[in-house]
This record gives structure tokens, C-alpha cells and sequence, in this order.
């Protein structure tokens, strides 16, 4: 695994109440007048005297009493606990949804399913060959690219330290912490005798915020021959030669830092050979947009709109500021060729590609290889040889282009096109 590393070292070098009713809040209340006072003292009601409950009525009111008091009692204990185990239920399967949103192992909804079933494509994938020939989306690569640094932490730690730091942090913190990791090592080997140097206050605010921040940058440290001591109740890093790994310099690592980068992933073409019915699928998955799907559902709901202001007049340079709003949305485009016998040849691009590179892969996909053949978009438009060279983006062949196969001059008797092992791939309905 270590040859693996240095290899790529190697490569990357280069609510109120009321007030009641009829009278407003701030209004006095009248004093009721002798009158008043004494035809209310007339009117009053006054109850007729009871007997007193016998000995036998007052033990059974008793019990029943002390019945309901405790009913009332059991249910509100069950009802609180009922409510505690609720609330726990709750967090539990909250705590579930978001494992398996991160390890991308909850089930598809039956209106995911359908979605998925509408798609063109079911997303973008990428090989890295240093580690091995899987074909995997993305994220799925950058757990594995993870996984894999980690295990070579016990063979080369600062050298993989390195690489995790390029390849497990946002760009703009990786930045931050290289340049003062270079700094660090700089310094001691620029200044050997200077103790300053060799020690850093791990509690630091500097420290913590632009080199611990970053996941990787502890362990390159210690790889790079830092040591975890407390002095005073307070944690270093103390730096000694005698801590480096075998066969590693300062000026190595040095060098390391400055010429690593993320592991670069290889845009698999996904290829697939539909049949004609099945073309009708043109919906793209979220993988081909720079937005979030959220996003993208905006747009969606905004494109009747778009269809009212399409029949406004509009000038040449609003149409083109209106077209690269649109396909500056796009990462990938979605290329298909159609040949003579009905059958379609799909591959995914980026759209920083070549247009030649889409030729190379439909001239690797055909029976006869050394066929001359031209590929026309239907919009009939011919490319010249000089925008072979440009980019699908500034072609405009983004998110989606659909070419015409042709043979050209001897080769136009040829009636075989893909290669059998292509056509072995056209899967029915």
C-alpha cells in the first residue's frame, strides 16, 4: 500500500381576558344605591336547611371519593410516562432518519421509486484507479477514498496524514491549514536551534482554528515529529527529531504539503444502449445540476412563468444571458447518438469536455473502428474541425444533445454499427 501512496506523491508533485359585558375597561362601576341594596337583600335565596349525613352515607361518599382521587392519579402518572415514551420514540427515530440519510441506506419511498423509474439516467459515476476499478457515485467514492487513508495511517502517518487533510476537509480550510503547517516546518528547519519553534500550545487559538480544525492535520503532526506533553496542566506539541518516522525529513513533508491534491476520480461514461420507446425518458437525476434539488424544484415550478415570457419579444443578447442562466446549472451533460437501425448509444460527459472526446467514444463503441463517420445534432448544424476543440459548454450542447450517426464515404455500405457486446446491453421494459 505504501508504493500505492508514494506512486501518487510521485504523480502530484507534478392571548388576554375581557372586562365583561356592557362596560368598557377604563369605565368606573356605579355604586348601587340603599334602593338597590335593599331590594337585592329581599331577593336573596337561602337554601333550606339539610339534615346531617348518617355515619354509613359519609363512609361510603368517603370511598368513593378516595376512588376517583386515585383513578384520577393512576391516569395522570400513565399519561406523563406515556408521554416521556413518546417523546423517546421520537428521538429515536430521528436519530435513525439521520444515520440513514448519511449512510444512504433508507429505503425509497414509493413516489421515489416512481421518480427514479422517469429518469434518463440514475446518476453520475466515477472510477479511481488508484485504489481500485469500482464504479461509484461520488459520495460513495469519498467514503472509500477515506477509509482506505486511514488504514495506511499505521504504514506512512504523515504521508497519509497529507492526503486526508486534501481529501477529507472544504478547500478553503485545507488551504488555511497547508500554508501554516509549511510554516511550522519551515521554521524548525530553517532555525534549528531555536526552541520556539519547536513547541506549540495546543489550546492555542490560532492553533486549534487553522491547523486542528482540519481533519488529518493531528496526525501529520505527530507523523511529522510532534509529541503530545503537559506542561504545566496545560497541553503541547513538542517537536523532536528523534520523533520521525524512519526515512523522513522535514523537507519531504514540506514538499508534500505543497504538491498534494484530492484524489483525482474518473468521470465513467455510464453507457447504455436504448431502444427507441425508451428515449422517452428525459428527466435528469440531481447528480447533473451545481444546484440542490431544492433548487431545482424552484426552477421547475418557475418554468410556466418562463413559458409566458418566452413570447415577449426579446433582444439577441437577452436570449444568450437567459441560455447561460440555464446551463450554468449544469456539472454534466447527457449525450445520446442515434443510429441508422433506431438504436441509441448514451454516455455522460462533463461539460468542460471536448466535443472530440465525445467522438472518441463513439468511435470506440462501433464494430468497425476505422470507419469514417460524421455526427450531426438535430439541429443539422455541422461542426467544423476547429470546434472539435471547443467545449460542450461553449457549444451548448448542455444538459442534453441528441446526434445523428452517419457513415461517410466508403463506409457508407456498412450496415453494422455498436459493438455485439454493446447491443447485449439494451434492456426491455
Amino acid at each position: 500500500m505504501s508504493k500505492i501512496l508514494k506512486k501518487f506523491m510521485a504523480k502530484q508533485k507534478n392571548k388576554f381576558g375581557t372586562a365583561g359585558p356592557g362596560r368598557r375597561l377604563n369605565s368606573e362601576t356605579p355604586a348601587p344605591s340603599s334602593s338597590q341594596k335593599s331590594s337585592k337583600d329581599r331577593d336573596v335565596y337561602v337554601p333550606p336547611k339539610r339534615n346531617e349525613l348518617s355515619s354509613e352515607a359519609r363512609a361510603a361518599a368517603d370511598a368513593a371519593l378516595a376512588r376517583i382521587q386515585g383513578k384520577d392519579k393512576k391516569e395522570f402518572n400513565t399519561s406523563l410516562a406515556a408521554i416521556k415514551a413518546q417523546v423517546r420514540r421520537e428521538l429515536e427515530a430521528e436519530k435513525k432518519a439521520k444515520e440513514e440519510e448519511s449512510t444512504g441506506s433508507s429505503e425509497p419511498s414509493a413516489s421515489q421509486t416512481e421518480e427514479n423509474r422517469n429518469l434518463a439516467v440514475q446518476g453520475v459515476f466515477f472510477r479511481c484507479p488508484l485504489i481500485s476499478e469500482e464504479v461509484l457515485p461520488r459520495k460513495e467514492w469519498k467514503v472509500k477514498i477515506k477509509e482506505f487513508l486511514y488504514e495506511q495511517l499505521q504504514h506512512e502517518k504523515a504521508l497519509s496524514a497529507c492526503l486526508i487533510i486534501f481529501n477529507c476537509n472544504p478547500k478553503e480550510k485545507v488551504d488555511i491549514c497547508v500554508e501554516t503547517l509549511i510554516k511550522v516546518l519551515e521554521n524548525i528547519s530553517q532555525n534549528p536551534n531555536e526552541e520556539k519553534y519547536k513547541k506549540l500550545r495546543k489550546n492555542n487559538r490560532l492553533v486549534c482554528d487553522k491547523i486542528i480544525v482540519c481533519e488529518g492535520a493531528l496526525e501529520f503532526l505527530h507523523g511529522a515529529g510532534f509529541a503530545e506533553i503537559t506542561i504545566d496542566d496545560e497541553p503541547y506539541l513538542i517537536w523532536s527529531e528523534d520523533n520521525l518516522e524512519p526515512e523522513t525529513t522535514l523537507e519531504s513533508l514540506i514538499e508534500a504539503l505543497k504538491c498534494s491534491e484530492p484524489m483525482h476520480l474518473e468521470l465513467d461514461r455510464n453507457i447504455q444502449v436504448l431502444l427507441p420507446s425508451q428515449m422517452r425518458k428525459n428527466n435528469l437525476p440531481a447528480d447533473f445540476f451545481r444546484i440542490s434539488p431544492e433548487e431545482i424544484k424552484r426552477e421547475q415550478q418557475l418554468r410556466t412563468e418562463a413559458l409566458e415570457q418566452a413570447q415577449i419579444l426579446k433582444t439577441k443578447a437577452m436570449r444568450e444571458k437567459e441560455e447561460l442562466r440555464v446551463i450554468n446549472r449544469y456539472k454534466f451533460s447527457l449525450i445520446r447518438i442515434r443510429f441508422p437501425n433506431g438504436v441509441y448509444l448514451q454516455g455522460t460527459f462533463n461539460v468542460y469536455e471536448k466535443l472530440s472526446h465525445v467522438f472518441e467514444f463513439v468511435q470506440s463503441c462501433l464494430m468497425h473502428e476505422s470507419a469514417e463517420y460524421t455526427l450531426i445534432p438535430t439541429t443539422e448544424q455541422r461542426f467544423s474541425d476547429a470546434e472539435l476543440d471547443k467545449s460542450l459548454y461553449d457549444l451548448r450542447l448542455v444538459p442534453t444533445m441528441v446526434f445523428n450517426f452517419k457513415y461517410e464515404n466508403e463506409s457508407q455500405g456498412l450496415n453494422d454499427f455498436l459493438k455485439e457486446e454493446l447491443m447485449l446491453l439494451i434492456q426491455p421494459f
